[in-house]
Parts: structure tokens; sequence; C-alpha cells
């Protein structure tokens, strides 16, 4: 989804540092100290590993194999475990090359390349631990494009900013152009455009909102966060977290593409039906309630289907989200 020409500009080493700093996954605040951290690498061949390798500590003495990689992580203090034939990288390469066209853009040949991955984990020459994707089907290039015109037109932006403390502490706007992204802006070239801030990021959001339409192209998703926010979303894993933080206006999102508004209202009434479900049992002793529920469960389903991003992809996007950053 990006162009040819694709520019880069507005980023300093610390706002690229800060941005990509966002989507590190956290665990929750008194589990952060003592989490396993890092991952565990294991080639293997013939029944034997041939290098283990920790992505902190370096190499380690070979294991016997084959080990299930949740105990293997276990074993070696970390959070994740991939383990792969000897080959298996190259086999990766050899297809890529063999089905990839010239004519392919970044998207397709992305979108190549997973499935590839997919194929070689179906086949047991490629396996990770946690697969937290392993139930997220692969959307095809067209649908992907229907599903980036849902949520931006061309001639239009997305915008993600972060505050903390008053000030912006890093953002990044994409613009689209034709059939991808053109242009993938940091805050730079936007702080001095957003005037004297309020310290009010609630308030002070719009101004961002206003340098990214004079600067670019007009909106057609904007997401604004404070810093402290946001990543208590990243560790919160209750459906409806989020969709309860954009409600509350802890996070904004405006403006709002009315795919996005469904998948949101979609996550937010299963949140509510499942808090509601449970209240009935505590009370409905007969169980004449549990009908009724079922109805509800069974409308709020059909309309997480109906719902365009959703129904184009397969998933929801919000679920695929709290999947990755949680720990």
């Amino acid at each position: 989804m990006l162009t040819r020409d694709i520019r880069f500009e507005g980023w300093t080493t610390e706002s690229w540092k800060r941005f990509f700093d966002l989507w590190k996954p956290r665990a929750a605040p008194e589990a952060e100290a003592t989490r396993p951290r890092g991952g565990v690498i294991a080639l293997h061949e013939a029944g034997k590993v041939r290098k283990l390798l920790h992505t902190r500590r370096g190499r380690l003495e070979p294991c016997p194999w084959p080990l299930p990689l949740q105990e293997l992580a276990s074993q070696h203090e970390a959070s994740w475990a991939l383990s792969a034939e000897t080959g298996a990288l190259e086999a990766i390469m050899e297809q890529f090359g063999a089905r990839a066209r010239r004519s392919d853009d970044m998207l397709s040949q992305s979108l190549l390349l997973v499935a590839i991955v997919r194929e070689l984990m179906a086949e047991g020459r490629i396996e990770s631990w946690p697969n937290r994707l392993r139930a997220v089907p692969i959307p095809s290039e067209n649908v992907a494009r229907r599903a980036l015109d849902a949520v931006c037109a061309d001639g239009h932006a997305i915008a993600l900013g972060v505050f903390n403390g008053g000030e912006l502490w890093t953002s990044i706007t994409l613009r689209r152009t034709g059939p991808g992204f053109d242009v993938i802006a940091g805050p730079e070239a936007l702080r001095d455009a957003m005037g004297v801030l309020s310290s009010d990021w609630r308030r002070d959001y719009r101004h961002l909102a206003r340098a990214v339409e004079d600067h670019y192209a007009p909106l057609a998703l904007g997401c604004f966060v404070e810093l402290d926010q946001f990543r208590d979303l990243q560790v919160d894993t209750r459906q409806g977290a989020w969709s309860r933080a954009i409600a509350l206006r802890d996070v904004i999102v405006s403006p709002m593409p009315a795919a996005i508004g469904l998948a949101v209202g979609v996550d937010g009434a299963r949140y509510a039906a499942s808090k509601l479900a449970r209240v009935a049992r505590r009370v409905d002793w007969l169980g004449l309630a549990e009908p009724a529920m079922a109805a509800l469960r069974e409308r709020v389903g059909e309309a997480g289907e109906r719902s365009d991003v959703i129904a184009l992809l397969g998933f929801s996007p919000l679920e695929v989200l709290r999947n990755l950053l949680r720990r």
C-alpha cells in the first residue's frame, strides 16, 4: 500500500524511537519487572538442534529435540520462541522468487510472503509460540484494497497523535494518493503549525488535525490519545476496552469513518452483552432470561459480521491489535 515515490519527512531519531516504542508489547505493571524478555530461535535438522540463539543473551547450548516451544521459552526465560527446520528460510526465498512478479507492489509482495510462511508453518517446517494470529485469515489483495478504501479514500490522510505532559509526544501521518500512501510524515513538520498549546490534549488535538489538513490532505481518520492511556489500553485485554475509551473520550477518533465506527460499536456491544449475561446468570435462578440473552448475543454477532471492515477482512482489527500488544 506504498507508492513507488513514497516520501518520509518530519522525523528525527527521537520521534522515530518514540513511535516504535508505542508498539512495544507490554505486560501489566505488576508483572512488567519480572516478565520473561526476548525470544529463543532454534534451527534443527534430523531431530537435532543445530543452533540455539537467545535474542538478548546470544548463542545457547543445544537442547534435546523435539521440545515444545512453550517449554523451550520457559527454560530460557523468553517471552516467545521460534523454530525452523534447516533450509526453511531458503525455501521461503526460493518460493517467493518463483511466485513474485515484477509488477507486484509492496502490498502484493507482503501478502505473498505471509502466505508462503503460513504454508511452511502448516507443513511443520516453521513453528512459533505464542501464535496469536493463527486464526486470522490472510486477506487477498483485492480485499485489502477494499478495506483501505473503506477507511481512507484517495486524496485523504490518516493520522495518529500521541500527547504527553501537555505536548505532542509523537505522531504519524499517512497521505493516500492513488493505490497507496505516498507520504509518511512525523511530528516535526507539524509542531510549529500547531501554535501554542493549552496543555489539555483534548483541546489541542484539534490543532494537530488542522495542521495535518493544511500540510497534507483532508483527514479521513484521526486518532488522538494521551501516552499513559495508550499504554494502559495495551495491557487491557478486556473485550470492549478500546470502545469504552472512545466513548469516554480517553481516546478521540475524529473524524471516524463509518466502517471504523461500526467496528468499534460492535466491539463495545459485545462487551456490554457479556457483562449483561453475567449479571443475568446471577439473578435469574430459573433461567428465564437465558433465551433472551442468547438472542442478544446472536444479534450482536450478526452486527459484527455486517461491519464493513470485519466483513471484508474476515477478522476484527481491534481483536488483532489486542492479541499483538498483550503479554
